[in-house]
């Protein structure tokens, strides 16, 4: 069997389409574990295709990313972008904004794990610019 080394490999459905106020491209979330009283966390499965990107946002108690497939980047305000991969373990401390997405070439999955939901999911703001984007080459 051939395979393309630019196709991932989901573990999780795909979930549905992102909006286009949130995210540049085409990038798809399915919740797996609904955000509740108990366990105050939420967790979730986004898929990006090869150059979508969340725009800029930040999260009242912070963010675990887990990067199952793919090559994408991640970047906190004011720091350089990371390149991040299949393996990866990013985390995004309360309050800071940040963005991440895929690389211009391959694709992205991660598990996102949002705690302490009862501060608030996430805060959207403006898209991420193509300047920004590309300035990682």
């Amino acid at each position: 069997m051939v395979t393309n080394k630019n196709e991932l490999t989901e573990i999780f459905p795909k979930g549905e389409k992102g909006s286009s106020e949130n995210f540049t491209g085409n990038a798809y979330n399915v919740g797996l574990i609904e955000t509740d009283s108990l366990l105050t966390t939420a967790v979730g499965n986004v898929y990006f295709e090869p150059g979508a990107r969340s725009n800029w946002h930040s999260h009242p108690a912070g963010q675990i990313l887990i990067i199952t497939d793919g090559i994408g980047y991640h970047q906190i305000e004011g720091q350089p972008i990371e390149i991040i991969k299949k393996g990866s373990v990013v985390k995004c401390p309360p309050n800071v904004r940040h963005w991440h997405g895929a690389s211009a070439d391959v694709g992205l999955q991660q598990l996102y794990i949002v705690p302490n939901t009862e501060k608030g999911i996430v805060n959207w703001q403006e898209a991420v610019t193509e300047e920004v984007y590309n300035s990682i080459k």
